[in-house]
């Protein structure tokens, strides 16, 4: 599910098309091009887009691209009344990326194994292209981006034999000291943002101040720092997600942090890495949060609640060793 919420009364561009049985290519060279755009089905030969100046010119060449096929295609611009809603639509396009995303995932890991190569390089430069691509038509901000953008990332540090990668974090910590600052990160919180401003407020910045803001398209005022966003100062590097990186970068060495981290891991980029049980109790419960509450801020503050009782744990467990 996206982060960002819809506007209510979002405007939305549908194509409604007809296509002759013969030639057999065109449907196929049809699908490919509104897969290319981006666009999702809203019923049985309706696409549905956002409905935006670049959005209508696209569809305006498919409709003439239908024409010469033999077909025949129209576009309205919608404002859903009844039926299905803003979101739903919405969830279509999120799902659809994340998808997408999964793949690029998927590839860059088992890129990752390789550790030579002379076409290494060659297809990791594939790999991001299509990255590129499909953030390209990412509409709302899909949750896949950023472990696909972190993993991509990851891929090409190596090939560039870094030991590690320099990111902004590194100049702003040398600057000056992670302590009262405003830490900024995408709306609709959940596992790995939740987990991350726990062990921010807990261990890094007991000052800190949250603030909620859209995946995509803000810049940060003077001061601020990004976790768990895109471009974030703290964000998923390589196969790791935002509270590992937290860790690392803050020189948390506490074998109950560890633990927690892999835990959020295994939930967030689901790839099963460390095989930690406790990981779907941990989901479930972070789950009924947040769909108790819309509210980031209270959300922040109901897992906190979990993640000391957790840690509390794990730290028992050590000392009882």
């Amino acid at each position: 599910m996206s982060s960002n919420e819809t506007p209510e009364g979002a405007r939305w561009l549908l194509l409604i098309h007809q296509l002759p049985a013969k030639p057999a290519y065109a449907r196929v060279k049809i699908w490919r091009r509104l897969k290319g755009l981006g666009a999702v089905t809203a019923k049985n030969s309706v696409y549905a887009l956002p409905a935006n100046a670049e959005t209508r010119e696209d569809f305006a060449w498919l409709v003439r691209e239908i024409a010469e096929l033999g077909g025949e295609a129209f576009v309205c611009e919608a404002l859903l009344v009844d039926g299905i809603g803003d979101a739903e639509v919405q969830a279509l396009f999120d799902a659809a990326r994340d998808e997408d995303y999964a793949e690029v995932s998927a590839t860059a890991r088992e890129l990752a194994t390789r550790h030579s190569g002379a076409d290494l390089a060659a297809q990791a430069a594939r790999l991001r292209k299509q990255l590129d691509e499909i953030v390209a038509i990412d509409f709302f901000g899909a949750d896949g981006r950023e472990p696909a953008e972190g993993l991509v990332s990851g891929l090409e540090a190596g090939l560039q034999k870094e030991e590690d990668i320099v990111t902004m974090t590194e100049a702003k910590a040398a600057s000056g000291p992670l302590k009262n600052r405003v830490w900024v990160t995408r709306q609709g919180v959940q596992i790995d943002r939740i987990a991350s401003a726990w062990l921010i407020r807990r261990f890094i910045d007991q000052a800190a101040r949250f603030k909620f803001v859209p995946g995509t398209g803000y810049s940060a005022e003077p001061g601020e720092l990004r976790f768990d966003m895109f471009e974030g100062e703290f964000t998923h590097r390589g196969d790791r997600c935002t509270f590992e990186v937290l860790l690392a970068d803050a020189k948390l060495d506490d074998p109950a942090l560890t633990a927690i981290g892999e835990i959020i891991h295994d939930i967030d980029l689901k790839d099963g890495k460390y095989g930690r049980e406790e990981a779907a109790g941990v989901r479930s419960l972070v789950a009924g949060i947040a769909s108790s509450h819309n509210d980031d801020t209270q959300r922040l503050d109901r897992g906190a609640v979990l993640l000391d009782d957790l840690y509390r744990s794990f730290a028992g467990k050590q000392g009882g060793k």
